[in-house]
């Protein structure tokens, strides 16, 4: 049995690794302790302080759910069946985005919680939940890079290997550079585009291209659920970590970004094709760009005007992408990007970096009153001044930060997009030198985009043939002197 075909043993062995982790490590937020709900007298210390972690609201994650199952949708309805527009690929691409979401859940939940680590335990609520959600995002995407060309086992390890550089990258971008971006544009999208696009570039062949890569009218339509799925559901995945004002404008601005970009999209792939027809590709893809452009900014005060116009350039820019950048791509740079995730969301994820940067800029107390420093918390005051006290006046729970400028800010916004791009670059390079390694040996050629290898398909051919052995065509039953009625039921008669 070739390794390729070994992952069933690689999921079980990594399965029982995480149980046992989880049994290790993994507990319940306090909001979900039952133990906490009140504290007993003879709390221990541990306990005591585990408690203070508690939101003190019982209803906070009953209204987070709704978003939450919203943004879960999206991973395994959304991706899913974003995916199925190969006309023979169509059960990997639901299924094992399915199955690798299920591994990106788990480990994203041990990895961010290690990172994370309180008393020597890992919390698990709704809100960490979310998170796993997100980091799965971003695998999915890079799934979509390399899809139809990679075995089970390659992307069990891509998993494996992507889930811990995106966490760190996520530090570095937030904790360290105080890089604000609610909807995850940059460390979600651009990452796992680009990660993915630096993986297809080590994976490289020349027979990438095949018959099978094309679609059909039957799978273009199932792919059409799943973008019909992410464009209604995008707003949570945008403002789902959000709160109060945040969230209800970060909903906003998502949902006007996304109408403008879908209507522009449409128009321009009618513009721009020779016998100006809509192209399903764009309006698969293209038309969720804006969703993707606007997160970034997603809970910042952009105003409606704003985010009409970050889905009109999002929408233009994504078609653009295809017709032009991706042949360019794939012709030139040896970078085969078989769903076009550059163009969804590596360059709108660009987009998303450099108006978060703009915006960043231009951001002061005339414009976001106090709550600007909730929005960039590394601008707020430093501890023990006296204007965070006054703050604290209006806003008891804001924490002390590094009092950096307006420019100070949108610099580390423009220094968290280039690094999240080095790392997933030089992350995705790696990753795709080691899937070369022979023992994780790539597909043959007539394996690509094909359903077969893995899966038990079906054959169309053979019911269509025993088919045609039971029926017999009108004029033949007429040639016998027989009715068709009686044709149809010579099988019967017979035994």
């Amino acid at each position: 049995m070739k390794f390729s075909h070994l992952h069933g043993y690689l999921a079980v062995i990594i399965q029982l690794i995480f149980f046992g982790l989880f049994c290790i490590f993994v507990r319940y937020s306090p909001d979900a302790d039952a133990r906490h709900h009140p504290l007993p007298e003879n709390a221990t210390k541990v306990e005591t302080k585990m408690a203070h972690h508690s939101s003190g609201d019982p209803w906070i994650h009953a209204r987070t759910y709704p978003m939450f199952q919203d943004v879960h949708v999206m991973i395994f309805v959304g991706f899913g069946f974003l995916m199925t527009f190969l006309k023979k690929y169509g059960f990997s691409a639901v299924g094992l985005n399915f199955m690798i979401s299920a591994l990106c859940l788990q480990w994203a939940i041990l990895i961010h919680g290690f990172f994370h680590l309180k008393y020597g335990t890992i919390f698990v609520d709704l809100n960490s939940l979310l998170g796993a959600d997100f980091t799965a995002a971003t695998v999915l995407i890079t799934f979509g890079a390399v899809l139809g060309k990679t075995t089970p086992t390659q992307l069990i390890l891509v998993t494996m290997i992507e889930i811990p550089l995106f966490t760190i990258n996520e530090i570095i971008g937030r904790q360290y550079l105080g890089a604000v971006d609610m909807g995850d544009s940059m460390f979600v999208h651009t990452f796992g585009a680009y990660f993915g696009l630096a993986l297809s570039l080590m994976l490289y062949r020349r027979d990438s291209s095949t018959e099978k890569e094309g679609s059909s009218y039957q799978s273009d339509i199932f792919a059409m659920i799943g973008t019909l799925f992410l464009w209604l559901y995008w707003p949570s995945f945008n403002a789902g970590a959000a709160v109060g004002d945040d969230q209800h404008r970060g909903i906003v601005n998502t949902y006007v970004s996304l109408i403008a970009c879908c209507f522009t999209a449409f128009a321009i792939s009618s513009i721009i094709h020779k016998d100006k027809k809509f192209d399903m590709v764009h309006i698969q893809n293209s038309t969720l760009a804006g969703g993707v452009a606007v997160g970034t900014a997603a809970d910042l005060m952009i105003q409606p005007w704003g985010a009409l116009l970050i889905g009109i350039i999002a929408g233009t820019l994504s078609v653009l992408g295809y017709v032009y950048l991706t042949p360019f791509l794939a012709s030139r740079l040896r970078i085969h990007d078989t769903c076009g995730v550059n163009n969804l969301h590596g360059m709108p994820g660009i987009l998303a970096g450099i108006i978060g940067c703009i915006v960043a800029a231009m951001a002061s107390e005339a414009n976001y009153g106090p709550s600007l420093y909730e929005i960039f918390p590394a601008r707020a005051p430093p501890h023990g001044t006296a204007q965070l006290d006054q703050l604290r006046v209006l806003l008891p729970d804001l924490e002390g930060g590094s009092g950096i400028s307006a420019t100070a800010q949108a610099i580390n916004q423009i220094l968290a997009l280039v690094i999240t791009m080095g790392v997933s670059i030089v992350g995705g390079i790696v990753t795709g030198l080691i899937l070369r390694l022979r023992p994780f040996a790539t597909l043959k050629t007539d394996e690509l985009y094909e359903d077969e290898t893995y899966w038990l398909v079906e054959a169309e051919e053979d019911e269509h043939e025993a088919h045609k052995t039971i029926s017999i065509p009108m004029n033949d039953a007429a040639d016998n002197g027989t009715s068709n009625a009686d044709a149809s039921m010579g099988p019967l008669l017979s035994s």
